[in-house]
C-alpha cells in the first residue's frame, strides 16, 4: 500500500536542519505521541513511502483522539473542511470486531469500507462516528506499518481505546504532502502544532 518515492534518513534530517529555528525537538517515541493525542492536540505523522490510492494510511496523515466529543468540528476547522465531512479510524485488527461490524470481512487495510459501528462503542468514538453510525475504517497490523501499529496500541494503554482518528495530511483544496518540506509548509499554514517523523524518532513541536 505504500508505493511512493523513497527517502533517506539523511534526507529527513537534512530537510529537519532547514527548519531547526523554527521547531522545538523532542526525542519522538509512540508512547510520546500517544500522549499528546489523548490530550487532546493533533499530530502529524510522516514516514516512509507515501500510500498509493485515495486514503491516507497512517505515512502521510492527520492524527488526533477520536474519543473527543468536540473532534470533528475541530479538526475540520483545522484543516479548513466543510462541517459535514466525517472522517475515519485506523484500528488495531485484531480489535476491529469488538468496534466494528466487519461483515463477514477479515480486515479492511485500504481503508475502503464503511461499516457500523456496534452500538455500545459509539459513545467512545463519537469523533469518527458519521451521522448514521458509520465509520470508514482501516486495520492495521504490525506487518503492515511497524511504526503506526505501536503508536496505536500505546495510544490502546493510555486510553483503553485502540484507534485513532485519521485524515489525510493536506489542507483543504491542496493534495496530499508528499516530501518533508510539503509537511513543513502545511504545518506552517495551519493549526497543526506537531509533527512525528518516527524513522528519526524525532517530534517537533511549534514554538
Amino acid at each position: 500500500m505504500y508505493y511512493g518515492p523513497k527517502y533517506s534518513e539523511n534526507d529527513l534530517l537534512q530537510a529537519i536542519d532547514t527548519v531547526k529555528d523554527k521547531y522545538n525537538t523532542y526525542e519522538g517515541t509512540p508512547q510520546s505521541v500517544a500522549q499528546l493525542l489523548s490530550e487532546n492536540n493533533i499530530v502529524a505523522i510522516y514516514q516512509g513511502q507515501s500510500e498509493a490510492g485515495p486514503r491516507a494510511l497512517g505515512n502521510r496523515s492527520i492524527l488526533y483522539n477520536p474519543t473527543d466529543r468536540n473532534g470533528k468540528d475541530f479538526v475540520n476547522q483545522v484543516k479548513g473542511r466543510e462541517w459535514f465531512r466525517p472522517f475515519a479510524g485506523s484500528i488495531l485488527k485484531e480489535d476491529a470486531s469488538q468496534y466494528f461490524d466487519m461483515a463477514k470481512m477479515d480486515g479492511s487495510p485500504f481503508m475502503m469500507y464503511a461499516v457500523d459501528v456496534i452500538g455500545s462503542k459509539r459513545k467512545n468514538i463519537p469523533s469518527i462516528t458519521h451521522v448514521d453510525g458509520t465509520c470508514r475504517i482501516q486495520t492495521v497490523e504490525q506487518s503492515d506499518n511497524k511504526h503506526y501499529y505501536d503508536l496505536i496500541n500505546e495510544f490502546k494503554k493510555i486510553t483503553g481505546v485502540p484507534i485513532v482518528f485519521n485524515t489525510s495530511f493536506n489542507l483543504a483544496g491542496e493534495p496530499l504532502v508528499e516530501t518533508l518540506y510539503d509537511a513543513f509548509a502545511a504545518l506552517e499554514k495551519s493549526r497543526i502544532n506537531y509533527l512525528y517523523i518516527p524513522e528519526v524518532k524525532l517530534l517537533l513541536g511549534k514554538k
